[in-house]
């Protein structure tokens, strides 16, 4: 029985999260394991609305600010030879990363 490992990528920065998909890719290419993704997810869109003076006076004016979320699954066969390579690879501090095996 061959165990799967998904592998979910959350980050700020969707073009940092294409380059570490198209690494994770090449590294499935070279090993020979089946691979499905990168699935993308629908962003998340998280909005803040501030006032612009600190005090009370004068106008109310509004400054919004927006953080979106982009995400990514890949399922991958998790063999022991495919799953050390896609440890090694180099992860921005931005990119948060979950490994679940099922």
């Amino acid at each position: 029985m061959v165990h799967r490992a998904r592998i979910r990528l959350i980050s700020s920065d969707y073009k940092v999260l294409e380059e570490i998909c198209n690494k994770i890719k090449e590294i499935a290419k070279r090993t020979g394991a089946h691979m499905s993704g990168p699935i993308p997810l629908p962003s998340k869109k998280l909005k803040i609305t501030v006032r612009k003076s600190p005090c009370g006076q004068g106008r109310n004016t509004w400054d919004k600010w927006e953080l979106r979320l982009h995400k990514r699954i890949i399922d991958i066969d998790a063999e022991q030879r495919t799953m050390r390579q896609i440890m090694r690879v180099q992860i921005p501090r931005d990119v948060k990363v979950e490994i679940e095996l099922y």
